[in-house]
């Protein structure tokens, strides 16, 4: 059985809300298969697919929310033309990585004198080995920012790539990894565990 995402105090938001997650644009080339995270990285407005978008633009949403990281904020305002502006805040950012691990790749992580193929066994122990923010503080941040969303609306997050498949996991639905300028909606007029 999940735990309810509003924590051990047993209460249950009933959200009669749509919530629309959309991964950022494409970062430059050169950042892309890394472990970003935190690092505040500008898209590359030459790699923005406007038809893959094309029907959020054309949607109404009464909030829009953001990562306050650059490229979060930038996909917002190539998305609406600078017409809308998101609520920016760092509840939305992606984990944490440890600095050692910022910035590289996969490739570039294994090469790393810390690094051991066992972590690779299971989530946890690779969350463990590549984060400096735990599992439960990530997952805490991100409850705390869905539990105080409003109820009755159409709202956009845009976000990254593992924040996104938390919030899904945190909602109960399935954690689906998505690619740049993808989106998932989640229409939730149920409890949310």
């Amino acid at each position: 059985m999940r735990k309810n995402i509003f924590g051990d105090t047993g209460i249950k938001k009933r959200l009669s809300t749509t919530i629309t997650l959309l991964r950022h644009a494409p970062l430059p080339r050169a950042y892309h298969g890394r472990y970003n995270g935190w690092s505040d990285i500008p898209i590359d407005p030459l790699l923005f697919d406007h038809q893959k978008v094309k029907a959020l633009k054309e949607e109404h949403f009464d909030l829009i929310y953001s990562s306050d990281l650059i490229r979060c904020t930038q996909t917002i305002e190539l998305l609406f033309d600078g017409r809308l502006k998101p609520y920016p805040t760092g509840a939305l950012r992606e984990v944490k990585f440890r600095e050692e691990i910022e910035g590289k790749s996969f490739e570039e992580i294994e090469q790393l004198a810390s690094f051991n193929p066992a972590y690779l066994h299971d989530e946890t122990s690779w969350h463990g080995y590549i984060c400096e923010e735990s599992q439960d503080a990530f997952y805490q941040r991100l409850r705390d920012f869905l539990g105080s969303l409003p109820e009755d609306k159409n709202i956009l997050i845009c976000s990254h790539g593992g924040a996104i498949k938390a919030m899904l996991y945190l909602l109960g639905e399935p954690a689906v990894s998505l690619g740049y300028l993808e989106s998932v909606s989640i229409r939730t007029p149920r409890n949310i565990i």
